[in-house]
């Protein structure tokens, strides 16, 4: 009797013990057990935890387990440039093959995907390269591939190196060696005696110049060595500015770009640098980021003009801004980034890849009803087979995508001031670190959000442990509630900040988080919107074959193409969502249209005139609400991020008169087959006969042909008709991208052949072969008939060249 009243006695001071507050920002103040910034930088407003602090559960466990064995995990199989013969990263004088950015992309998250994980395979042969990368530093503190030190016009190209030495932070976080340290600052030293004329001269460099501070400034926290401040002055000076606004339209420059100045604040303090990246992210998100999914239309470039959701984001972009937000998170505190992290996670990220992860592709799009390998280029800025899954294809994401996953596991909790914990975003783990009074203590995050809005956490601890527990409350959530061991703590505050728990916490205690998540429609490009619950956007279901094109068996390219409908709108009166929830099934890919745990009902009609264009591409938008008078149907919605066919932003649709009438995209013929000496990957013989009349020489709207990369050789390109053709008249507009700065002229000459039994001859012309820019170079001969007939041209001799069409008649 009296042992259980003292056990009474303990739960209700251990419930009266509780204090919940509010706070828009986390509290300041130390914390004994992670590494933060140390004086005189900023104070750390999170602190990321040791590797192997944070176990990932659930979901994201299998995330992690899918791509062991997917591309990431098997790469070095893959990949040409990771081939260990004669390779510059393993070689102890740097000399070799393969020395770019490649290699360190890839071990950059391979091996953190080993130490999440605990995967002895895969933390083995990162130590491999790890080793090598060590070995090959140099007495004036270079290390890498020799080819890097000369690569600039006899200057050093920095930027592979600035990755690289990301996968050395994370490999000394994981094993404590010191020759990390010895190497990064004998490596900084050596950047410090670069001449400023000398130093970041590529293209590269200056625009992601925010990689190498954010290496210096970790090396500080752990050295103390203030020189190092110095190598944080110059790289602000001497890379591209970023405070003063967008210096750069490319997707993955951009999303690694915008943080610099952020970073920079830590050391020069000034609040304004914070805003400057604000103000970048805004910009970017305003001009070409009108769409679900947390990216922006960069399919190389941001373009003005293609702002509509079918313009993609490219894989690499995606990884790069999950990592930015992490960072801005920790430097900053700002809860909106753990939002805008997680926004990518769950709605852009899985649909870059098959769901098994064993195949990527380099673009995904909010709209993409169609994925296959032909080029949409020029309404995708890069030819070629953009869109087509193949884990042998897509070099830089191919590398670059390994570490969206891992650094996501790693940044689920995190260290926060008076020796607490935060968890900064949601999802099934288990975290075991010191607190509060240096005594260990075990939290388990069990939940399957962002599927659902309940997370719990449990507490296992040897003695009672006082200190503060950072919950994120998320913008969207209007009325959250919390239980500590079932008893109710008032919440007050508003959406957007943190609610900060602090007790003395007992083995078993139970913390129960809700965030009630209320389905909404925020308004994107021309009037669309996308369907939103919690953290997750909404796509349509849209049934999906998937067609192998290529590859190996284990490793197979893969084509997907829609069996069922796609072109709803959602109707503007008479919405009536419903959602459908269920739990995960243990061992399931919830990031697929089989497995996916949730899906929302919702009432829509077919547009008759949205159709696919000549390229494959969704139609685009117009203007809403579209005109239809299709039946009302029951469509279903499902995660974004488990769509790789999707249409995420909806024109919405009334059967009024005042409504907008849609047109169909325009019908083109069938492209008269054709066949070319060498055809560039990133263009298309297609583009020969597409009837497109171009504007100019330049037109760099219109597909194109072209020998690229072929200069001074005589070249071909020919149509083969299914019967013969007589024809006495042809006529050529040629490529010819000067003064833009591009490598394709008019030839120096050409003329036309007719095959004639197996042998080619060229015809009798009336008159010259004309080579003129910006115009149908026209010529007249005697009449003959055949089924094939074949320019030979003869390209100047420091050009390459290219034709936007080509008639017969």
């Amino acid at each position: 009797m009296i042992i259980l009243a003292l056990a009474v006695m303990a739960t209700l001071f251990h419930a009266d013990d509780t204090t919940i507050r509010y706070a828009q920002r986390p509290d300041t103040g130390d914390n004994a057990f992670a590494t933060g910034n140390k004086l005189p930088l900023t104070p750390s407003a999170f602190r990321k935890l040791p590797i192997g602090s944070i176990r990932p559960e659930g979901w994201v466990r299998k995330q992690l387990q899918l791509e062991t064995q997917g591309f990431t995990g098997r790469l070095t199989e893959i990949s040409p440039w990771l081939n260990k013969t004669n390779n510059a990263w393993l070689s102890p004088t740097g000399k070799g093959e393969n020395g770019w950015e490649e290699v360190p992309y890839w071990l950059k998250g391979f091996g953190d995907l080993g130490y999440v994980l605990g995967d002895q395979r895969i933390i083995n042969e990162a130590k491999i390269w790890i080793d090598a990368v060590i070995a090959s530093q140099r007495p004036n503190g270079y290390f890498g591939p020799e080819s890097n030190l000369t690569a600039n016009h006899g200057k050093p190209d920095v930027w592979p190196n600035m990755v690289m030495l990301n996968a050395l932070q994370t490999y000394y976080e994981y094993s404590g060696d010191k020759r990390v340290l010895d190497l990064m600052s004998r490596y900084f030293k050596w950047e410090l005696t670069v001449p400023d004329p000398d130093f970041l001269l590529s293209y590269w460099e200056p625009l992601r110049v925010g990689d190498n501070m954010e290496s210096v400034v970790w090396l500080y926290n752990r050295t103390g060595e203030p020189w190092l401040f110095d190598v944080v002055e110059k790289l602000h000076k001497d890379g591209s500015n970023w405070v003063a606004g967008v210096p750069n339209w490319h997707g993955v420059n951009f999303a690694q770009g915008f943080r610099e100045p952020a970073e920079y604040y830590q050391l020069n303090k000034d609040a304004s640098l914070v805003d400057s990246t604000q103000k970048d992210y805004t910009k970017m998100r305003a001009d070409f980021g009108d769409v679900p999914g947390g990216m922006y239309g960069a399919d190389e470039n941001a373009r003005k003009g293609y702002q509509d959701p079918r313009q993609a984001a490219e894989t690499c972009a995606m990884v790069e801004m999950m990592l930015s937000s992490e960072m801005l998170l920790t430097i900053t505190g700002d809860p909106i980034w753990a939002e805008r992290c997680e926004d990518v996670t769950f709605n852009s990220l899985p649909a870059s890849m098959t769901p098994d992860l064993k195949s990527l592709h380099y673009l995904t799009a909010p709209n993409m009803v169609l994925i296959d390998k032909r080029s949409k280029a020029p309404e995708l800025e890069n030819g070629g087979p953009m869109l087509l899954f193949n884990a042998y294809d897509h070099r830089c994401c191919q590398h670059n995508a390994s570490h969206g996953w891992p650094y996501y596991a790693e940044h689920l909790w995190l260290a926060a001031a008076n020796n607490g914990l935060a968890v900064a975003m949601y999802a099934p783990s288990q975290v075991t670190t010191k607190a509060g009074d240096g005594n260990p203590v075990t939290i388990s995050e069990i939940t399957d959000y962002p599927f659902d809005e309940t997370v719990s956490f449990g507490f296992q601890t040897a003695k009672p442990n006082r200190f503060p527990l950072t919950l994120r409350w998320p913008s969207w959530c209007a009325k959250p509630t919390l239980t500590v061991n079932g008893k109710p703590l008032k919440v007050t505050g508003t959406p957007g900040g943190y609610l900060v728990v602090e007790r003395t916490w007992t083995d078993k205690d139970m913390l129960v988080l809700r965030l009630p998540m209320i389905i909404r429609t925020q308004p994107q490009f021309k009037g669309s919107v996308s369907v939103e619950r919690g953290p997750l956007t909404y796509s349509l279901r849209i049934g999906e074959k998937y067609v192998r094109e290529g590859g190996t068996d284990a490793f197979p390219a893969l084509e997907v193409h829609p069996t069922t409908a796609w072109n709803y709108g959602l109707v503007t009166k008479g919405q009536q969502f419903k959602v459908i929830n269920r739990p995960i099934t243990p061992g399931s890919q919830p990031f697929s249209l089989e497995d996916s745990p949730i899906e929302i009902t919702a009432r829509a009609r077919k547009i008759p005139e949205w159709q696919i264009d000549r390229l494959g591409l969704v139609g685009l938008l117009q203007d809403m609400p579209a005109k239809t008078s299709e039946p009302i149907e029951t469509v279903e919605l499902v995660p974004m991020g488990a769509a790789r066919l999707r249409i995420s932003a909806f024109p919405l649709v009334s059967a009024s008169e005042d409504a907008h009438k849609w047109t169909a995209p325009p019908v083109f013929k069938t492209p008269i087959p054709a066949q070319a000496s060498h055809v560039f990957e990133g263009d298309t013989v297609d583009a020969l006969s597409s009837g497109l009349t171009p504007k100019s020489s330049d037109d760099q709207s219109i597909p194109r042909f072209t020998w690229w990369d072929h200069k001074g050789s005589t070249e071909w390109v020919e149509y083969d008709f299914d019967k013969p053709k007589s024809v006495s008249h042809t006529r050529v507009y040629w490529f010819d991208d000067h003064p833009t700065g591009g490598g394709c002229r008019t030839p120096a000459s050409w003329r036309l052949l007719y095959k004639d039994g197996n042998s080619w001859k060229p015809v009798v012309p009336s008159g010259s072969y004309g080579v003129n820019k910006n115009e149908f170079n026209s010529v007249d001969f005697e009449r003959v008939s055949s089924k094939s007939f074949r320019i030979e041209a003869v390209l100047q001799p420091d050009f390459s060249g290219g034709i936007l069409q080509w008639e017969v008649r």
